[in-house]
């Protein structure tokens, strides 16, 4: 007995062999990032974001000030380690204007154990920028991460 292989018995055999197919497509690409989520300790890691324009009109934080604030208000809390990165951002102030700024993005990454203690002492490196340079206040985003060093 010979089949025919016409146009729709053709699309319904291409489409059964896909339905077939696909958990295995799914499996595979679950495996890898699977793996990645057991890697590493549970941490967290926070980013905080510094504006440098000052509200009050008067100059922009320096390089130099920036780091000195760093040297001095987070590294003490954050010895292991912490990453620095420039930016250029905009946020609606307390006046609804849009301003646009040179930025600075803060780092930092902590075992969850030390959460509470590091919730801390970020609660007071943002009141120290904001105090210390005259700013409205300091961004943050915390979230789980899996860190392996």
């Amino acid at each position: 007995m010979r089949h025919h292989l016409t146009p729709t018995r053709a699309a319904l055999t291409a489409a059964g062999l896909l339905l077939a197919a696909a958990p295995t497509a799914y499996a595979t690409l679950a495996t890898p990032d699977s793996a990645a989520h057991t890697r590493g300790k549970p941490y967290t890691e926070t980013r905080l974001f510094f504006g440098t324009a000052r509200p009050d009109g008067g100059p922009a934080v320096t390089d130099r000030q920036f780091m000195a604030f760093v040297d001095k208000e987070v590294t003490p809390d954050f010895p292991d380690g912490l990453t620095v990165q420039n930016g250029r951002g905009q946020w609606r102030d307390a006046h609804g204007t849009i301003e646009k700024e040179r930025s600075y993005e803060l780092i930092l990454l902590y075992p969850q154990g030390q959460a509470d203690r590091s919730d801390r002492s970020i609660e007071e490196i943002r009141r120290a920028y904001e105090k210390t340079f005259g700013q409205e206040s300091v961004g943050r985003v915390d979230e789980r991460a899996q860190v392996d060093f």
